[in-house]
This record gives C-alpha cells, sequence and structure tokens, in this order.
C-alpha cells in the first residue's frame, strides 16, 4: 500500500509533468518546461526509496547511475543532425524496459489475478516490444547501419499477418494462464511484428513512425502504470501516448498522405522513395559574388533552410548573412516547412542555437503568400519541401505533399553539394528553372564566402 504522502508526491509529479508539456509547446518556454518534467522524474525516480523495503539496494543504484551516465553523454555529445537517432533509440529503450517490467509481474500473477490486470500486462509486453524493435530498425535506417529504402519481400505481408494472429491468441492464452515463459513468447512475437512493421518504411516517412513509436511506448508505460498502481507513470505513458499520436497524425498530414499509407503503402508498390536520378541536364550556377550581388539589391528575400543547413553546422554563419542584409534594409524571413529536417521543430532548434529571433521564423501556411512578392528565395540545404512535383506529378512520392512555394519567387538560389535528389529521391524541377541559380559546395564554406562577399559591396 503506497503512503498518502507518496501518493501526494506522485501527484505533484503528475502534474509537473503537464505543466513540462505545456512548456514545450512553445520555444519561450521549453527550457523551463524541460526541467520541470526532469525535476518531477527525478523526484518520481527517488520517492520509492522512502516506503518501500527495496532488495539489492547497491544493483538498483548501481543501475540508475549507469542509465544518467548513458543519458548526459549521450545527449551532450549527439550532433543536432543526429537527434531524430538518439530519439528513436532512447525511445525503444522505454518500450523494451516496460516490456521488461511487465515480464517479471507474470511471475506473480496467478488464475486469481483479474483479467483486464492480465490483459494489460499481456499488452505492455507486446506493445513495448514493438517498440523496442521497431525504434532499433529506424535508428539503423537513419544512422546508414541499414538501407534507408523500403525492403519489401515476397512473402513479407503473409509473414506480418501470420505474427499478428499468432500474437492475439498468445495475448489470450496468456489471460488464460498467465506465465513468464508464455510471455516471452508474446514478446517475441512483439519483437518480430516490430521489424516487420518498419522494414517497409522509407527514409523519407521514417520520423513519422519514430513519432508513432513513441506513442506505442507512451501507451505501454500507461498501461505498466496501471498494473503496478503507479499514478505517475500511468500519467506519464498517457501524456507521451497522446502526444505521440497527435504529432503522428500532423506530421502525416504535413506530408499530405496518411499513416496507413505511410506503413503499408510500399507493399501495395508505392514508396516515399523515388528510383534516384540519373539527370544530367544543365543548370545555371555562380559563385559567392554573384549571389552576393543578387541578395544585396533584393528587397525581399525568405531564406528556406533544411537538413543540409543541419549537417554542415552553418546556421550561425546564415544567421550573419541575414543579420548584414537587414542592416542593409532587406527585409528577411526564414520559411519553416512542418517537416524540414529528420523530426518536427527541427530546424527551429536549430536556428534558436544560432540565436535567430523567433519573430523571423515563419511556418508554411502563413509565409506561402509571400513567395510571389519575393525577390529572392535562398534554399540551404532543402530539397523536397520546394520540390514542385508535390503540386504537378501525380506520379511523384510526395504528390500532395504540402510545400513551400518558392517556385512562385522572382528569383531562386539552392546551396546544395551535388544534384543529388533529397529523401523522396527524385529530382527537384525547381534546380532546372531558368530562375533558379546553383551555389555548390559545403554550405558552411558557401555561407562563409557569402558573407564575405556580401561585406565588401
Amino acid at each position: 500500500m503506497i503512503p498518502t504522502w507518496a501518493q501526494l508526491v506522485y501527484l505533484a509529479c503528475a502534474i509537473g509533468f503537464v505543466l513540462a508539456l505545456k512548456g514545450l509547446a512553445g520555444p519561450r518556454t521549453a527550457r523551463a518546461g524541460n526541467l520541470v518534467g526532469a525535476a518531477a522524474a527525478v523526484i518520481a525516480v527517488v520517492v520509492p526509496f522512502g516506503y518501500l523495503d527495496l532488495d539489492h539496494v547497491p544493483l538498483i543504484l548501481a543501475a540508475i547511475a549507469l542509465g544518467s551516465l548513458g543519458g548526459v553523454l549521450g545527449a551532450r555529445r549527439v550532433q543536432m543532425t543526429q537527434m531524430p537517432q538518439m530519439v528513436a533509440l532512447f525511445n525503444g529503450v522505454g518500450g523494451g524496459a516496460a516490456a521488461l517490467v511487465a515480464l517479471l509481474e507474470l511471475e506473480h500473477m496467478g488464475a486469481s489475478t483479474a483479467e483486464f490486470d492480465l490483459a494489460a500486462t499481456a499488452f505492455t509486453v507486446v506493445v513495448g516490444s514493438v517498440s523496442f524493435a521497431g525504434s532499433v530498425v529506424t535508428f539503423a535506417k537513419l544512422q546508414d547501419l541499414m538501407t534507408s529504402r523500403p525492403i519489401v519481400f515476397g512473402g513479407l505481408p503473409v509473414a506480418f499477418g501470420v505474427a499478428l494472429l499468432a500474437t492475439i491468441g498468445l495475448a489470450v492464452w496468456v489471460v488464460a494462464e498467465p506465465g513468464v515463459p508464455t510471455g516471452v513468447g508474446l514478446a517475441v512475437l512483439g519483437l518480430l511484428i516490430g521489424v516487420l512493421l518498419v522494414l517497409p518504411v522509407g527514409g523519407a516517412d521514417v520520423p513519422i513512425v519514430i513519432s508513432l513509436l513513441n506513442a506505442f511506448t507512451g501507451l505501454t508505460v500507461a498501461a505498466g502504470g496501471y498494473v503496478l498502481g503507479n499514478v505517475v507513470l500511468l500519467v506519464a505513458g498517457t501524456l507521451v501516448g497522446a502526444a505521440g499520436t497527435f504529432l503522428t497524425l500532423l506530421m502525416a498530414r504535413a506530408m499530405g498522405r496518411s499513416v496507413p499509407n505511410i506503413l503499408f503503402g510500399a507493399l501495395r508498390g508505392g514508396s516515399t522513395l523515388g528510383a534516384g536520378s540519373a539527370s544530367d541536364r544543365p543548370v545555371r550556377s555562380a559563385g559567392p559574388e554573384d549571389v552576393a550581388i543578387l541578395l544585396g539589391y533584393a528587397e525581399r528575400v525568405i531564406v528556406v533552410p533544411g537538413y543540409g543547413l543541419a549537417v554542415a553546422q552553418a546556421q550561425h554563419t546564415l544567421r550573419e548573412i541575414v543579420d548584414v542584409l537587414g542592416e542593409r534594409g532587406t527585409r528577411v524571413d526564414y520559411a519553416i516547412h512542418p517537416v524540414a529536417g529528420r523530426m518536427p521543430g527541427h530546424m527551429n532548434v536549430l536556428l534558436a542555437e544560432a540565436q535567430v529571433p523567433y519573430d523571423q521564423l515563419v511556418e508554411m501556411d502563413d509565409i506561402n503568400g509571400e513567395f510571389p512578392h519575393t525577390d529572392v528565395v535562398l534554399v540551404v540545404g532543402a530539397n523536397d519541401v520546394v520540390n514542385p512535383a508535390a503540386r504537378t506529378d501525380p506520379a511523384a512520392p510526395i504528390y500532395g505533399m504540402p510545400i513551400l512555394a518558392a517556385d512562385q519567387a522572382r528569383q531562386v538560389v539552392f546551396l546544395k553539394r551535388s544534384m543529388r535528389p533529397g529523401f523522396a529521391g527524385i529530382d527537384n524541377e525547381l534546380l532546372f528553372d531558368p530562375k533558379t541559380t546553383m551555389l555548390f559546395g559545403d554550405a558552411k564554406e558557401s555561407l562563409a564566402k557569402l558573407l564575405a562577399a556580401l561585406k565588401g559591396l
């Protein structure tokens, strides 16, 4: 029985999680919200030491210390471009941990245990295992440990269906006759489903799958909280599950597609990855000095940041360029696409790191009407989010995805390393438009040369 004081502390921690999520909804309050959530989590971990007669305390403390060390080192050392991989990995660990706890609980359950408790335990084992295995595959895809293209084989739909039916059958067995061996079998099937679920997903859709698996982990933790009678786990898991579900739906809408299509589209022959580009069509290119002149005499400029900017870590130089243009009287804004980079908010965080004023970051729906009145659009490391094929080519894998209307501006400048396509694996016709100028090279080096040329005007 949890004492009253501990229940009150748990309630305060749950309220802290709600306030943390509220704080994370805005850039100005995100840091405070993150700290509130972290403090609530630490308190919730410490409280059981005050009222439970725990065994193996040294091992528990060692595990907490090891996990804390890994989390701190991982968070501090990870590059901004590797943030989605870290999120996937941490999310998978959470799902796996919940599944293991549920398996341990099965050891103490018997025929006298309430059926709903057994069902919640089986659910935790299955969904936690799915989240763990799926997150590992998404990590491997993003980290280039395996191909980011959809992996589909002839028997995949059948294998997935059989595994799903077997999981349901074994879950019913766990409820009827609870036991650890049956639970382990259920976990193995969950791992198989997690792998089969993510293999057919293309690289462009992996961030959406990460969000979906995050929701799975949240539901797993909530179910585990019910089984353990822990209100903190119940509230925290519900918050994560609900937030992850909404985020998944919003990201899918931003891509102009449904979640089932993202997960199973490749099984019908569709994919978010095209066949690649073998185009050798000529493009118009220029040097930093020519682009500086184009920008220097523009009255209205819109910057479109993308994943390439994050890879090059060129956000600070880009901000300096925008500052120089602003001093010359040019109106400059950053156009932020909902799925620019590899996860929602990626560009916002990247530019905030460079001290870019938040009022210069304009969301897609608010800035698209400005492009026809814009002198120059400077695209830095983005591709698919400005590809007109999303509007004009029904055969394109990104058709229907809302894009930034950069093609409607008077002039477009693309900073790219090469003519290689983006995540979607298809040509961007905007690159071959007569009004488009290419500035080839590493974004950081190109922007540094461009900044020097602007200052010399």
